[in-house]
């Protein structure tokens, strides 16, 4: 057989959706894969199944239906405060994975330079191996994952192109602060580049923490392309719609490119996401009170059992610090990945490796998720609280 292509001996299989294979093979508790156990809204379900006897069963514009793109522009330029073009500032997309690599594939040369903060979600590595582009890691130090502008300054000055912002970010959850985008914007239009930002957790930020939308800073639209989906939002994770919102310019490249990725996303499933993408406000508001309680209820049970925790700021992951259990005897030797297969098979509940997630030699830290049901949560708490039992 020929050789493969090299690209693809430079990056793995996703750890994350491995970690959920391997839950299903042992029937684990799934907090490893970021989706909820509960359902969509209910308006969404209904307008899905009348979708079903309806004309949509056929492609729909490439780069999304008209209703769909209307609505995200108005939805989107409400949260930036400037109104967005659905004709030539937005594509939709099958997910916010395609939307990254999209954005990525337009933008990038081979040998391009693109900043990516570690930790960061694991797919930012492989878009830039694939989109043939070099990733230069900015660490995000904990405990309050800050970072050094100067760092991302020196990245600039070696001929980055772009600079890849999760906010809130998978996985540590940090909110970044309107005074850190605004001292990043500054770079961005110094060294005329772009703020790629994925913002599917915009609506998961808990109090004190406001999220800022890059692309509504001063001269920011024009150098911003936003990723986002969704699959978080209205729990529809299976839907698969994302999209990208860009000036014209990066909007024109970017629909050829997702024209010849995947042609377009699932035409019954944009109609049927237009309804959600109509609700008032408070909806929103209802989201972020249910997020909210479920991650204070989930950490307030780690607490209670001993385990040791960073607080996220937003999104719905956690990470949970396993040093002391690598100190032990049984676990000598082990690895993060092979601490979380583990307690897959022992403890019955699935957590993502933490060094998936950064640049640097992290091995004691592991991810877990808490878009559960409160029964779900507590079965969980119950099988790890046998986890914090070895300690004693």
């Amino acid at each position: 057989m020929p050789k493969l292509s090299r690209r693809v001996e430079t990056f793995t299989d996703s750890v994350i959706r491995r970690m959920t294979r391997i839950s299903d093979e042992y029937g684990a508790i799934n907090l490893s894969q970021g989706f909820p156990d509960f359902s969509p809204p209910k308006e969404l379900l209904d307008r899905l199944a009348q979708v079903a006897y309806e004309d949509y069963h056929q492609y729909s514009i490439t780069f999304g239906a008209q209703n769909l793109r209307e609505a995200l522009a108005e939805k989107q330029g409400k949260a930036i405060g400037r109104p967005i073009d659905p004709e030539t500032e937005v594509v939709v997309t099958c997910g916010g994975t395609e939307a990254m690599m999209c954005a990525m594939m337009t933008i990038c040369n081979p040998h391009d330079k693109v900043m990516v903060f570690s930790p960061f979600y694991e797919n930012y590595g492989a878009d830039a191996i694939l989109s043939g582009a070099e990733p230069i890691y900015i660490p995000l130090v904990p405990p309050d994952y800050h970072f050094d502008l100067e760092q991302i300054e020196k990245g600039f000055q070696s001929g980055a192109k772009a600079i890849i912002i999760c906010n809130p970010s998978n996985p540590c959850g940090k909110v970044f602060t309107r005074e850190e985008l605004t001292a990043i914007s500054r770079l961005v239009l110094k060294y005329d580049a772009f703020a790629i930002t994925d913002e599917v957790y915009e609506h998961l930020v808990y109090a004190p923490y406001q999220h800022t939308y890059m692309a509504s800073l001063p001269g920011m639209f024009e150098h911003t392309i936003t990723c986002n989906s969704l699959s978080k939002t209205f729990s529809i994770t299976g839907w698969r719609l994302g999209y990208l919102i860009a000036p014209e310019a990066v909007i024109e490249g970017a629909k050829k490119v997702h024209d010849f990725l995947t042609v377009g996303a699932a035409a019954p499933l944009q109609e049927a996401a237009v309804t959600g993408l109509h609700f008032p406000e408070s909806y929103y508001d209802g989201l972020k009170s249910l997020y909210t309680e479920k991650r204070d209820y989930f950490l307030t049970g780690l607490d209670r059992i001993g385990l040791e925790h960073n607080v996220p700021q937003g999104t719905y992951f956690v990470l949970l610090d396993i040093s002391r259990f690598l100190a032990l005897p049984q676990f000598a030797g082990f690895t993060d990945l092979e601490f979380c297969e583990w307690m897959i098979r022992e403890i019955g509940v699935a957590a993502v490796p933490g060094s998936s997630f950064f640049k640097e030699p992290v091995f004691h830290l592991i991810r877990l998720h808490f878009a559960r049901e409160k029964a779900t949560l507590d079965e969980a708490l119950d099988r790890l609280a046998r986890l914090a039992g070895l300690l004693k």
